[in-house]
């Protein structure tokens, strides 16, 4: 591609779907939420006390994989599973 400016180069894009599937089986992030939300991800959770702070680990596409009492707990699955955790901001 010599000779070329950025704007002639043929970049190519990923799809929707591929940009969805980017990570997956390899990539995790660790999401602090609150037990009331609890529920909405992990629909089978048993009752939790309320005004707890919980620790979700998900799939690069935000796929709920365990619940944590702690952040540690939650980036020690990570590791069990070989899973590369990131950081969100």
């Amino acid at each position: 591609m010599e000779g070329k400016t950025a704007t002639e180069r043929r970049i190519p894009l990923l799809t929707p779907e591929q940009f969805a599937h980017l990570g997956d089986g390899a990539i995790a992030y660790v999401r602090t939420m609150r037990s009331e939300d609890v529920k909405r991800l992990y629909p089978q959770a048993p009752a939790i006390e309320p005004g707890l702070t919980l620790f979700a680990l998900l799939g690069a596409d935000g796929t709920p994989i365990v619940l944590a009492d702690t952040e540690e707990g939650a980036l020690a699955n990570a590791w069990q599973q070989q899973l590369q955790t990131v950081s969100l901001h």
